[in-house]
């Protein structure tokens, strides 16, 4: 008889699974879903979240961040706050995600500088993470590094696309934020809104509160937010449908709900509120010289979204648009996008 596995030992008493599936998500934000083509106009992502891992079973880069994870290692007073009942029944997810933004202003036709529209800027990112998590509370590491500038390729990346779909190219991306090599620390935390939770039979609403911490010269800010999600056969997650920096999406445990049949559809609506204290995108690089605007960074931003979700078998498809307040003064108004995901659980 084949030995019994350390890890199921382990956690045959527990409410985390063993392993897990692994998840590939596929995200999109575009702005064609209001009609327009400015401003924060397009943003792709591909990201591999793991199946529950213990801890021996870190990567060493996962290792590294573990010490902002609030598990039974980590700094005491960050501890102190993390929610987690108990450390030892902590179980955790690593990933890697691959990303691209590309901001513009509304102008396309001009050669010219537009020193009072949003600078054209592109923005690629390779991101490693460390995700922790108990029944009530999800902790996230994510430490992304890249660049942006003409060698992000947002120019040649919106080329394409444009080529593709037969409409008119943007002509000032000689104008746009210059190189520089950009690093940013996000470090956040979901916690369930247990007072909210709802069950009858198939049918479920659910919902969790979000606060991070981004530092570094890509962006330094911190945010505030909640989401609540109603549905049928909704699967007990911390699910984020759109391209945030810690999006996340894995399955958190079993327990008594309905979430092993073969369709889920849901509604979901967030609000999220930034305090920004540095975008490379619109403040230029924080290290050299040479970039001239006069955008002025609106220090504080809000955002309401509302979506859907539908799950067959391995697969799931999301829908969210977000409604943000103006992200600088000249702006003038409130602006809007879609946001796209597409997940495959192996």
């Amino acid at each position: 008889m084949a030995a019994t596995p350390p890890l199921a030992h382990a956690q045959e008493s527990s409410y985390l699974p063993n392993y897990g599936v692994d998840y590939l998500t596929f995200y999109l934000d575009n702005d064609i879903f209001s009609g327009s083509d400015k401003d924060y106009t397009n943003g792709a992502r591909i990201s591999w979240i793991s199946g529950n891992r213990p801890i021996a079973e870190l990567k060493r880069v996962q290792q590294f961040l573990r010490w902002l994870s609030g598990d039974g290692k980590d700094m005491d007073t960050f501890r102190r706050i993390t929610g987690y009942e108990d450390a030892s029944q902590v179980s955790y997810n690593y990933g890697f995600s691959l990303t691209q933004l590309m901001f513009t202003p509304s102008n396309f036709e001009t050669y010219d500088p537009l020193l009072t529209e949003r600078p054209y800027a592109g923005v690629l990112l390779l991101g490693v993470s460390l995700h922790a998590k108990d029944k009530n509370v999800l902790n996230s590491v994510s430490l992304s590094g890249g660049i942006v500038g003409p060698h992000a390729y947002g120019e040649e990346t919106q080329d394409f696309i444009h080529g593709l779909k037969e409409v008119e190219k943007f002509n000032g991306w000689d104008n746009q934020v210059p190189d520089e090599v950009i690093a940013t620390l996000f470090v956040s935390q979901k916690r369930r809104l247990s007072l909210l939770e709802y069950e009858s039979g198939i049918f479920a609403i659910d919902g969790f509160t979000e606060t991070a911490v981004g530092i570094g010269n890509y962006r330094t800010e911190g945010q505030i937010g909640s989401v609540v999600r109603i549905g049928f056969n909704l699967p007990i997650e911390y699910s984020d449908p759109r391209l945030s920096p810690y999006a996340y999406s894995h399955k958190l445990f079993q327990n008594d709900r309905v979430e092993n049949s073969f369709w889920s559809l849901y509604s979901m609506f967030g609000v999220k509120g930034y305090a920004v204290g540095f975008d490379a995108t619109l403040d230029g690089p924080m290290f050299r010289g040479g970039f001239v605007s006069d955008v002025e960074r609106e220090p504080f931003v809000g955002e309401v979204f509302a979506g859907f979700g539908v799950r067959l078998s391995d697969w799931e498809l999301s829908y969210a648009h977000t409604f943000r307040t103006k992200e600088y003064e000249s702006q003038g108004a409130t602006f809007s996008f879609g946001s796209v995901a597409i997940r495959k659980a192996f």
